[in-house]
C-alpha cells in the first residue's frame, strides 16, 4: 500500500512526492511485464464482464493519470456489470483466515480498515510475490483520489485545511486523524493476537516496519476504496474489491451497488450506459463533510447532506432536571442534536422550537404546567417567542460569520478554472454549509415578521439553552 523501506515501493499511495519522466517509463515496463489490472483478474478467475478500464489524465500534471472504470458495450438498467469471485476480494476473513479471530480484533482493538491497511501494508513489502501485487499497485496509482476526486483533507497540509476554516469539518477531520493515531499505537498488539499475520510475514512489528505517516497514507487509502458489503458476517462487511471504487465513481443520486452474492461481488447497474460512459455507484446516505474526509470530493446535488444544530439545556438551571425530565419524554436529551438537511431547513427550525421554549420557561409555576401536560407545549407568549427565535438567528448569523469569505466570494473563487484542486473542494463544501445556514437564518427571520406587529423580546432568560 505506501513505501517503506524496501525497493519494492514503487510511489507512495498519496504525498507530495512527484514523479518525473524516469519512474513512470520504469512503471509502464512493469504494466507491461504484469498487464493492467483486469488481465489479472481475468487469469485468476474474472468471469468475462462488461466493462473495462480507462484512463483520465490527473488534475496534477506531476502526478500519472489514473484510471476508472467504463462500460464497455451498451448497457441497460438492472445488467450486471461484473462480478468479482471472492478469490479476489480482501476481507478480513482472508487476511486473518479466522472468522472469530477477525470480529475479535475489529470490537476490541482495531477497525476493520485499520486490519486491511496493515494487512496491504505488509503484503507491498513482498513486491512482485504478492498474489496482490498488480492491485495494490493500481491503488498506489490511483494515490488515494476517487476518478474526479483530490486526497482526503487527512492528508492535507496545516495551510491547505485552512480552505476549511469555519466549517464545523474541520474539527472532524483533526478528530479523525487523531482516532488513526490511537489505532496505530494498537498495531503491534493487534500483530502479536493474530498468529496467522505474525507467522505469514517475518518482518519486524508494525510500528518498527511502519512510521506513523506510512500507516496514515495506507488507512487513508484504504477508507477511500472500502466496500461495506450487506448481510454478510462481520469479518467479511468490509472489503476491498478490484474494480471497485476508487476505479468506479461515488455519486448520491446513484442506487447500484456492489453486493455479496453467491461467491462473488457483483454490480448490477441502476440506469443506462453508452460504450466508455463511467460507471458510477451509490455512496450512502452521506453528507458531503463525510464524503470529503472520506472519499476526498463535494457532490453538489446531495440530497443527503446535512449539519448539526447542538442544542443543550442550562445545567445551572434551578429547573434543569425537572426540563431534562420533560425533554426526555419528548424524545430529546439534555444535549441534543438536531439535524439540519438540504432543502428541509425550515423544518428542523421549527423542530427546535419546544426544545429552545422549554429553556426560557423560568417561573416555576409555569413549569409545574409543562410537567403536567401530555405533549411538548410550554406557554408561549409573543415575547418569548421573539427571544427564542432571537437567539436562533443570532445563532446562525454567528456561525456564518465564522467562514472568511462570503457565498458571492465563494461562487467566484470556483468561477477560476485554474483554482487548486483542494481548494476547489473545500471551498464547494463552505458554499453549501453556508446555503443551509442561510435557509435556517431566513426562516428565524420569517418566523420573526410572522410575530404580533411591536413584538419585542425580553431581556435574554438567564438560563437559555446553549446552542453550539
Amino acid at each position: 500500500m505506501c513505501s517503506a523501506s524496501t525497493s519494492t515501493s514503487e510511489t507512495l499511495v498519496t504525498g507530495s512526492r512527484k514523479e518525473d519522466g524516469k519512474s513512470r517509463e520504469v512503471v509502464s515496463k512493469k504494466e507491461d511485464e504484469f498487464g493492467d489490472l483486469k488481465s489479472w483478474m481475468h487469469k485468476n478467475g474474472l468471469p468475462p464482464c462488461k466493462v473495462f478500464l480507462k484512463e483520465r489524465h490527473s488534475h496534477d500534471s506531476e502526478h500519472r493519470s489514473i484510471h476508472y472504470v467504463a462500460a464497455s458495450e451498451d448497457l441497460q438498467a438492472g445488467d450486471v456489470a461484473f462480478s468479482v469471485p471472492n478469490p479476489l476480494v480482501v476481507t478480513l476473513e482472508r487476511v486473518l483466515g479466522n472468522e472469530t479471530i477477525a470480529e475479535l480484533l475489529t470490537t476490541n482493538k482495531l477497525s476493520e480498515l485499520a486490519c486491511l491497511a496493515l494487512y496491504l501494508m505488509y503484503e507491498k513489502k513482498q513486491g512482485k510475490k504478492s498474489f496482490w501485487y498488480p492491485y495494490i499497485r493500481e491503488l498506489d496509482r490511483q494515490r488515494g483520489r476517487g476518478q474526479l476526486a483530490v486526497e482526503s483533507p487527512l492528508l492535507w497540509s496545516e495551510n491547505e485545511l485552512n480552505y476549511l476554516t469555519g466549517s464545523p469539518t474541520k474539527a472532524e477531520v483533526f478528530e479523525r486523524a487523531e482516532g488513526i493515531r490511537r489505532e496505530y499505537t494498537e498495531l503491534d498488539t493487534v500483530w502479536f493476537m493474530a498468529g496467522s499475520l505474525f507467522q505469514q510475514y517475518p518482518f519486524d512489528i508494525p510500528t518498527e516496519a511502519f512510521p506513523f505517516e506510512i500507516f496514515k497514507q495506507a488507512f487513508v487509502a484504504v477508507q477511500s476504496c472500502v466496500v461495506h458489503l450487506q448481510k454478510v458476517s462481520l469479518a467479511r462487511r468490509f472489503a476491498l474489491v478490484p474494480l471497485g471504487p476508487p476505479l468506479l465513481a461515488y455519486r448520491s443520486n446513484c442506487k447500484a451497488m456492489l453486493t455479496a452474492v453467491d461467491g462473488a461481488v457483483e454490480l448490477v447497474v441502476d440506469r443506462p450506459y453508452k460504450t466508455g460512459e463511467p460507471i458510477v455507484v451509490w455512496c450512502g446516505p452521506q453528507p458531503n463533510s463525510k464524503l470529503l474526509i472520506n472519499y476526498g470530493f463535494v457532490d453538489e446535488d446531495n440530497s443527503y447532506d446535512r449539519m448539526v444544530v447542538e442544542a443543550a439545556l442550562n445545567t445551572e438551571d434551578p429547573q434543569y432536571q425537572d426540563k431534562r425530565m420533560v425533554a426526555q419524554r419528548n424524545g430529546k436529551l439534555s444535549v441534543q442534536a438536531f439535524q439540519v438537511y438540504v432543502g428541509k431547513e425550515r423544518e428542523a427550525v421549527i423542530d427546535m422550537l419546544p426544545y429552545l421554549r422549554l429553556g426560557y420557561v423560568s417561573d416555576p409555576s409555569e413549569m409545574q404546567s409543562v410537567i403536567s401536560s401530555q405533549g411538548p407545549i410550554c406557554p408561549v407568549s409573543p415575547c418569548m417567542e421573539r427571544a427564542v427565535l432571537d437567539q436562533l438567528a443570532a445563532y446562525f448569523e454567528t456561525r456564518l460569520a465564522g467562514y472568511p469569505t462570503t457565498l458571492s466570494e465563494d461562487e467566484s473563487l470556483l468561477a477560476n478554472c485554474n483554482l487548486d484542486p483542494k481548494k476547489r473542494v473545500a471551498t464547494q463544501l463552505v458554499k453549501l454549509e453556508k446555503r443551509i445556514l442561510s435557509a435556517c437564518l431566513q426562516a428565524a427571520v420569517d418566523l420573526i415578521h410572522q410575530l404580533p406587529d411591536h413584538t419585542v423580546s425580553p431581556c435574554p432568560a438567564p438560563y437559555a439553552p446553549i446552542l453550539e
